[in-house]
């Protein structure tokens, strides 16, 4: 469907361990919906064109990652949030939470009941972020943010999938706030440096098509929305750290960060194999060697019977500009472009 209106964006981009966010704080209408999961459909289904503008080029890029801040669905929340990709729209999102924390917080995007306990609707549910204040004279200013997430658990504990070009490859599939399927890197025979980016995408791509083909996602509360899976991750160790994590999510994206989400169900899994304590805290490093520290405190059930964790997810964020970006109706362009 062609638009051929002039608009008008106002963003603040920041990043997360060098993931971007572009924050929409002008230029969408308020989502309609009674729970964050119906705003998701709402805003697919109305202004998907405003996705395109601000994440493909030339305003974005392939990997751009963006958020759009929305009125909470819940009577205590104090702001909602639907993410935003190349690709569609994702129903959680670590280092996006952990940015638009410090930038909502420093810039005024929303008011906070307690400004030390942030609650935020997300389509994958209630996320309870708190930022971690920098000590100075004057103004408040934001050094970390810590997020409880969403339950998070193990849905198939190693299960072998046929993977074209690499055969039967032993995986989990687990839940952080979005499917992963997580698979160790030595599985595969590829090395997790940034040199390699190209091979790690296709590969990401490849065992995401497997898994989606072979095994069964849903998730117990019954939510058809979130039964898909997101992305890859592949696991290696790592000389300074407990490992290292390499999302691979989207039409091909690959996170620059640990990944808030991915880290989640890494500790979900190691959990459930008895390597990881409540309490014990880890440290997750990403493909360009920034880091997020992971723990749990509390574990739950979920219907009917799944055993869960309650993660805390540690990591910084920083501003990288603002903009305003225009859409020319003369534009030959004016809809974007998705080269990969």
């Amino acid at each position: 469907m062609t638009d051929s209106r002039p608009r008008r964006f106002r963003t603040i981009d920041a990043h997360t361990g060098g993931e971007p966010l572009r924050i929409i704080v002008e230029g969408i209408d308020e989502p309609l919906g009674d729970s964050m999961l119906s705003k998701r459909r709402w805003l697919e289904d109305n202004d998907d064109l405003a996705r395109r503008l601000l994440m493909h080029e030339p305003r974005g890029h392939a990997d751009m990652y963006g958020c759009l801040l929305t009125e909470p669905v819940t009577g205590d929340g104090d702001v909602g949030v639907l993410f935003l990709h190349n690709e569609g729209y994702s129903t959680m999102c670590g280092h996006g939470i952990i940015a638009l924390t410090k930038v909502g917080l420093e810039r005024g995007l929303f008011t906070p009941a307690n400004p030390d306990e942030i609650r935020i609707d997300t389509p994958a549910g209630r996320v309870t972020a708190q930022p971690h204040w920098k000590p100075q004279t004057s103004g408040r200013r934001v050094a970390a943010v810590s997020f409880e997430n969403v339950p998070s658990f193990v849905l198939h504990q190693q299960a072998d999938v046929t993977v074209p070009g690499a055969g039967s490859v032993s995986l989990d599939v687990a839940f952080g706030g979005a499917f992963y399927a997580v698979v160790d890197a030595t599985e595969l025979d590829i090395d997790l440096q940034p040199s390699e980016a190209g091979a790690i995408i296709e590969q990401g791509r490849t065992i995401k098509r497997a898994v989606t083909q072979s095994l069964p996602v849903s998730h117990p509360t019954g939510e058809d929305d979130l039964d898909f899976v997101y992305g890859t991750i592949m696991v290696a160790p790592s000389e300074r750290f407990h490992s290292r994590n390499v999302c691979v999510f989207a039409d091909g994206e690959v996170d620059r960060s640990p990944t808030g989400t991915g880290v989640s169900a890494r500790a979900a899994i190691c959990a459930a194999r008895g390597e990881l304590s409540p309490g014990q805290s880890i440290t997750i490093e990403s493909l360009i060697g920034s880091t997020f520290d992971v723990r749990y405190e509390r574990t739950l059930r979920l219907q009917p019977a799944t055993p869960a964790i309650v993660p805390i997810v540690t990591g910084t964020a920083f501003v990288t500009g603002e903009h305003t970006f225009e859409v020319d109706p003369e534009d030959p362009l004016r809809e974007g472009l998705f080269l990969r």
